[in-house]
């Protein structure tokens, strides 16, 4: 399948500059369209669009920040509106892998379809049940869900799937780094064959093609650009410190710069809280956001940082996934990532819908092996420069840090160190 799948949907749209008004939406959603300004469609917007229309099955490489919740959202409106769905009728169902994700999406979709009968439910573990019982109770055309969240719904028969007729897989990619492969089984076990089944990644790997051979029927495949493209609006600064000299730095860059809104992201929770903890110290106002924390101090961290309550949230990769800031400059990689892809998805956080941002990137002698596997992933060599009065003690040793639980790079180091006797220190 891999091979036969033809990106015909380049090819017929690359030249096109279209605008939403001229795409062949009804009047409610062009209303609100309007009031929201959006004016031209972005790439995955004038590719996807057509097709879902059209009932057609897609396959589409989006990062996040191109439009593409709007790219599936709108035209399955439009669709439920044509057919003038029942309340009562859930015919709808988008999956995606975290909390915040599943809000994000739920807010995209309440917004286009304002002062329209389109019922949306947004269900997802971390809060009570009880009121997303109630919701659905009273009737829902659409269901936004985390997969674990939702095989609670269905296995205490709160919902049903038999009438689905439109499926949305968002962030393919990393439903599956997250280990949701068992449940989304089990889910489909529940949803009618006939129906329309969109996904959506960041990449196109083999456990992507995979899945989509169990998914989709005949696809249309969208890819809107290079999978590790960094936008040429973003500026990506590395400053080469000692790690225990990171927390010091970045304060000082912070304050002395005057930085509002500033991302920043570390590998552990452990390490997100404890950094939150002592940026406070240093008088800039600092939160965590992870895994670990509630659904209210998780809702209550973003908000009081999009409102600029705090001035910087730390947070880890997964707890990040939906974060959509249009105006956020700054993102922060206190730690590189293991996973060299993961630096798109976090840098990418700014430098949203063609505004400029910056990319800091903080790296100790020890992290050296991680920038060089970035690099080769984005296909660039980035500059490592040295803060006066931060530079780093070049009498120091320190050992190189090795990831102890991400799955991905756990495989790749395994497979790189196929057939030796024994490990690198």
């Amino acid at each position: 399948m891999k091979k036969n799948l033809i990106n015909w949907s380049n090819y017929l749209f690359s030249k096109i500059n279209m605008k939403f008004s001229s795409i062949a939406l009804n009047i409610p959603l062009q209303n609100n369209l309007k009031a929201l300004e959006y004016i031209d469609a972005t790439d995955i917007q004038q590719q996807a669009i057509p097709f879902i229309l059209a009932n057609k099955d897609v396959m589409a490489r989006a990062k996040t920040g191109t439009g593409k919740t709007a790219a599936f959202a709108l035209p399955i409106l439009n669709k439920l509106m044509a057919e003038q769905s029942e309340a009562c009728n859930t015919s709808t169902l988008v999956l995606a892998p975290t909390r915040e994700l599943v809000q994000q999406i739920y807010a995209n979709f309440t917004q286009y379809s304002r002062d329209t009968d389109i019922r949306i439910v947004a269900v997802f573990g971390g809060v009570s049940i009880k009121p997303q019982i109630s919701s659905i109770k009273q009737g829902v055309n659409i269901i936004i869900a985390t997969p674990g969240r939702l095989l609670d719904l269905l296995s205490n028969d709160h919902l049903h799937l038999q009438n689905i007729s439109m499926l949305v897989f968002d962030e393919a990619d990393r439903m599956l780094d997250l280990g949701f492969k068992a449940e989304i089984d089990q889910i489909m076990q529940q949803i009618p064959q006939e129906r329309q089944t969109l996904l959506f990644s960041a990449t196109f790997d083999d456990s992507i093609y995979k899945l989509s051979k169990t998914l989709l029927n005949n696809p249309q495949v969208i890819t809107v650009d290079d999978k590790n493209e960094i936008a040429t609006n973003i500026e990506q600064l590395i400053y080469t410190v000692d790690s225990d000299r990171k927390r010091e730095l970045l304060s000082y860059l912070i304050g002395s710069k005057n930085w509002q809104q500033v991302l920043i992201f570390t590998r552990t929770k452990q390490t997100a809280d404890e950094l939150a903890k002592e940026m406070c110290k240093d008088g800039i106002k600092a939160n965590s956001l992870h895994g670990d924390k509630s659904q209210g101090a998780r809702d209550k961290a973003l908000a009081d940082f999009k409102s600029g309550k705090v001035r910087a949230l730390v947070a880890t990769d997964v707890a990040a996934r939906g974060i959509d800031i249009v105006d956020l400059e700054f993102v922060v990689n206190y730690e590189l990532p293991f996973v060299a892809e993961d630096y798109v998805h976090r840098i990418g956080r700014t430098g949203r819908a063609g505004k400029s941002g910056l990319a800091l990137s903080l790296v100790s002698p020890s992290e050296e092996w991680l920038l060089t596997a970035i690099e080769k992933v984005i296909d660039e060599r980035l500059l490592q420069q040295w803060l006066p009065g931060y530079e780093p003690d070049l009498t120091k040793t320190e050992a190189p840090k090795r990831s102890p639980n991400k799955q991905k790079a756990r495989r790749e180091a395994l497979q790189r160190n196929k057939g030796k006797n024994r490990r690198r220190k």
